[in-house]
């Protein structure tokens, strides 16, 4: 069963790992463990804050956190691809089931610390795509790129499609889904590049000018044709949901250069 664990230091302690083993009886390896994959947190300067270091030793006075799930830490993480390094961002493959970020439980399935680690350099996280999707991401390597970039999706000056496979027979040409979505205007553009011999599936673009939580999903599942395995608004299959971000398109606010990226064709929706 998940548990948390949270506690404050009457005295200094030795160290994180020997605080938490004396306080949680779990054994120093596991607690070990769950701190490098982000479950443990510290309140630094009323700032909530990761601890990974087993041996940090802890002042007298500090808040310490562990969220521990077994089922959670026991989790292995899929393989983002790199596409694009541009320097002070780069852009990723994010597979299907992979966080974008990690939660308060861990963080070593999220695309955001595979490139923490593999880059060995700062990472901010610039915008979001659903967990259950998979497709490109841009992750910025120091501050003010991750504020330029980030006012790309803000002011809706970044264009972004996505394949998807639905369910059923759908014929689009430039069709505009606008239902408002938790009261906010909402907006995807639907165009069909293939349709199963027996029509039980097509394979669509999808353009979105707004960025709605699970706008795509949600808007196609409205119009009738829910996204294949899309688990919350269809029905849950064997494979993952049929949903990829697969190009973006926008000015570079670093360059002013002009950039189109695709996922390979390997990538891609078949």
């Amino acid at each position: 069963m998940p548990s948390t664990f949270d506690f404050s230091t009457d005295t200094p302690a030795q160290s994180a790992v020997d605080f938490l083993a004396e306080k949680t009886g779990l054994r120093k390896a596991r607690i070990k463990d769950a701190m490098n994959k982000g479950a443990c947190w510290w309140t630094v300067k009323g700032k909530q804050l990761r601890l990974r270091r087993a041996s940090k030793p802890i002042p007298a006075g500090t808040r310490v956190q562990l969220y521990y799930d077994e089922s959670v830490l026991a989790r292995e993480p899929g393989d983002a691809r790199l596409i694009l390094d541009k320097g002070r961002y780069s852009i990723w493959y994010k597979p299907h089931g992979m966080l974008a970020q990690g939660s308060q439980w861990g963080d070593h399935c999220s695309l955001l610390r595979q490139v923490e680690l593999e880059q060995k350099r700062d990472c901010f996280l610039v915008h979001r795509l659903d967990a259950d999707a998979a497709g490109l991401m841009i992750i910025a390597h120091d501050p003010r790129a991750a504020a330029s970039l980030s006012q790309l999706f803000q002011k809706r000056d970044l264009e972004k499609y996505y394949l998807a496979r639905v369910k059923g027979e759908l014929i689009a040409n430039d069709l505009r889904l606008d239902q408002p979505l938790d009261g906010k205007e909402s907006v995807s553009v639907v165009n069909t590049l293939d349709i199963t011999g027996d029509k039980s599936s097509t394979l669509i673009n999808v353009k979105i000018e707004t960025g709605r939580k699970h706008q795509i999903r949600r808007h196609l599942a409205g119009a009738g044709h829910p996204i294949l395995n899309d688990r919350i608004y269809g029905a849950a299959g064997k494979q993952p949901l049929q949903l990829l971000a697969y190009q973006l398109a926008f000015c570079c606010p670093l360059t002013k250069q002009q950039l189109r990226v695709e996922l390979p064709d390997d990538l891609r929706l078949e």
